[in-house]
């Protein structure tokens, strides 16, 4: 995935160029007047130029990316591309059309897809010949921005096209669903229902709209209210969207006629006036009734998973929580008779019978963030929480144990893949979980919790099949002591780690404290716990943390080679290279007889600018953290690692408990004021 055609230059297909481009692939935009494909290109210059304004990118980075755009009338240049993505309007001929004249002249590796929300993959792959390779990929408006992409293979997709799409959603920062060839997709099966029930309350004269509108967003958990979504989306594509629906599933989806005649009147729905707060449960309960029922009909026909269709609705459409959370929260005996008294309306529904089974079983719905998928001799272990960075809590772990356990079981997988989804490999562990531990005076929960993480992160450590850390995006804190624990870390250019604890009053709980020093020495390894300095992978592969570097591109083919290859390096028991320049002037400085004058401040007024630097940014950390960190890795460093781990764990109470810890764990993202109680 190297070079990618958009056909088409709208909204769409211009917001998909530029989130191809800025990812760093190549892209060929075309369409059929000049000034369609002008508009497009000044579309992504303007969009830009506010990522400028704001900061978030720099001028030059900006030409970079316009640099990797090629805008052109001209089908053919599309002819030696990897994918062309059709983004035209939703017209099926012109779709047909489009796709017929790729196949006619793309290259045989070229995948075909189409950018739709309404066609059927299978219905629009009668247009090309090589239906292995065709496919429906569902972006969500602002494509630039909106991080969510549904995958839609047809009946005769190759599991190849499948993985090289996932493969594209990586390298542009994408969160993908897979989903079943069905109306609808995953997430609006769900959120289109959801907007026409609204308008069929107000038909019905159940309450006013702003009570409605009050009511959804209640029930649901969202900023917006079904009505404001509508009127920001367009009437006449909600009204559009339910008719496709019903067309392709049952009259329940059908519009209502309010819907209808608001379209037709070409105006926005009014959404002012005085809250009945007498309705607002019911009105909430049939909001719920129609989520939970089209989720578990969801279920029951194969379209998507459970895990897949909540994180559609976090990602894609930016709710809380996702429709089996929502249903976990309200209760599902409660869930259950809701949706049964509601599809008494509905004479061509049935009760779904994943919710009637769920019932029975008595307790919520399980969700798996951590899976383990064979790949040949390679086990991947693969943990999914994307939309919270991958963070660590009580099921990710217990997952991730359960998840490496069948990996290493398996007789025929040699080695082992720890890697996650999303733009973080994992940012840390759970922080709220944290608070609540401080608060609710359940510290012994925070010192169970840390241990068996403790002792997880040791069976990957200690294990006999050889385990490897694909590291991409934000590796902090539990993340960054969760890829040391493997034998080898191979990072892409965009990967970035560090430990930031001290910042946030405590200390690192999970190996941060013992395995750095191992690999690297105590000075480096208490310079980088002290600071909480984030380092790129070209960093820590300089000082000995990473083994290898590679872009994005190229990192899975070479894992896959090295591997087979059987000569990977392991940071364990090897000598680290001669260290750059500045790394081996902060190891000096890190030495035993100056730590003290680090704690003391006394480096505050130095002349020399690092040493300035790094004492000021020690000012900053948590001065009780800080102390009890330095004993605990200049006592843990004489010991073996198991007990040097236990030295670790055994001071958790005793951090836990102070000011400090509260003050850093309630304010992480400000700049704590910390007492040094």
């Amino acid at each position: 995935m190297k070079k990618i055609a958009i056909i088409g230059s709208g909204a769409m297909g211009s917001g998909i160029a530029q989130k191809t481009a800025q990812e760093g692939l190549n892209v060929v935009m075309v369409d059929i007047k000049p000034e369609f494909v002008e508009k497009g290109i000044n579309t992504i210059k303007k969009t830009l130029q506010e990522a400028v304004d704001r900061k978030i990118l720099t001028p030059e980075k900006v030409t970079e990316i316009m640099g990797r755009i090629h805008g052109t009338t001209n089908m053919a240049d599309a002819k030696d591309c990897d994918m062309a993505i059709e983004a035209v309007f939703e017209d099926m001929k012109v779709k047909m059309d489009v796709f017929k004249k790729l196949d006619a002249i793309c290259e045989p590796k070229t995948i075909i897809a189409s950018n739709t929300s309404t066609f059927r993959a299978d219905s629009m792959a009668e247009a090309v010949k090589r239906k292995d390779k065709f496919l429906a990929l569902h972006f969500f408006y602002h494509p630039a921005k909106n991080r969510l992409l549904e995958i839609i293979p047809g009946s005769k997709t190759s599991k190849e096209t499948i993985n090289a799409c996932k493969r594209y959603s990586v390298l542009t920062g994408k969160t993908d669903i897979l989903v079943m060839d069905a109306p609808g997709f995953a997430v609006n099966r769900f959120f289109v229902p959801v907007n026409n029930e609204a308008t069929r309350m107000l038909e019905e004269g159940v309450a006013n709209s702003a009570t409605i509108e009050k009511a959804g967003r209640d029930a649901l958990g969202i900023a917006m209210g079904p009505f404001e979504i509508v009127n920001l989306t367009g009437v006449a594509i909600a009204l559009h969207a339910s008719a496709g629906l019903g067309l392709g599933l049952s009259p329940f989806y059908d519009p209502s006629e309010k819907l209808k005649a608001q379209a037709a009147s070409g105006k926005n729905w009014p959404i002012e006036g005085e809250i009945q707060e007498d309705k607002l449960e019911m009105i909430a309960d049939r909001f719920r009734a129609v989520v939970f029922y089209v989720v578990s009909a969801m279920l029951d026909e194969g379209v998507s998973t459970i895990d897949d269709i909540d994180l559609g609705a976090k990602v894609g459409l930016r709710w809380a929580k996702g429709p089996f959370e929502l249903m976990n929260d309200y209760g599902i005996a409660k869930a259950h008779d809701i949706v049964k008294e509601f599809i008494k309306r509905w004479p061509d529904l049935k009760m779904p019978n994943s919710l009637i089974e769920q019932n029975k079983k008595g307790r919520p719905w399980e969700f798996r963030f951590v899976k383990y998928y064979k790949d040949g001799a390679i086990g991947r272990v693969v943990i999914s929480r994307p939309d919270v960075m991958n963070a660590l809590n009580h099921a990710v772990v217990n997952q991730l144990d359960e998840a490496f356990r069948q990996a290493e079981k398996d007789p025929d997988t040699k080695a082992i893949i720890l890697e996650t989804t999303g733009k973080a490999f994992v940012a840390g562990a759970d922080i709220k979980f944290f608070v609540d531990c401080i608060k609710e005076d359940r510290l012994q929960d925070n010192y169970e919790f840390t241990s068996f993480g403790q002792e997880v992160f040791n069976r990957i450590d200690n294990s006999k099949k050889l385990v490897i850390a694909k590291m991409d995006g934000l590796a902090l804190g539990g993340g960054f002591e969760l890829a040391l624990s493997t034998d080898v870390i191979i990072a892409t250019n965009k990967a970035v780690m560090g430990f930031p604890e001290t910042g946030i009053g405590i200390y690192p709980g999970l190996g941060g404290t013992q395995r750095p020093s191992r690999y690297i020495g105590k000075e480096l390894a208490k310079y980088l716990v002290f600071t909480g300095r984030i380092i790129s992978a070209d960093e820590a592969k300089a000082i000995g943390l990473v083994e290898y570097v590679f872009t994005p591109e190229e990192v899975d083919a070479n894992i896959e080679s090295l591997i087979k290859g059987g000569k990977l390096a392991s940071k364990k028991g090897k000598k680290t290279e001669e260290l750059p320049a500045e790394w081996q002037k902060i190891k000096a400085l890190f030495a035993d007889e100056n730590i003290p004058s680090w704690l003391s401040g006394k480096y505050l007024t130095s002349n020399d600018p690092l040493e300035a630097k790094t004492a000021k940014t020690l000012a900053g950390k948590a001065p009780i953290a800080l102390r009890m960190v330095n004993d605990i890795m200049d006592k843990g460093y004489k010991m073996p690692l198991k007990d040097g781990l236990k030295e670790e764990l055994s001071h958790l109470d005793e951090i836990f408990r102070t000011k400090d810890a509260l003050t850093g764990l309630t304010g992480v993202g400000k700049k704590p004021q910390f007492e040094g109680k």
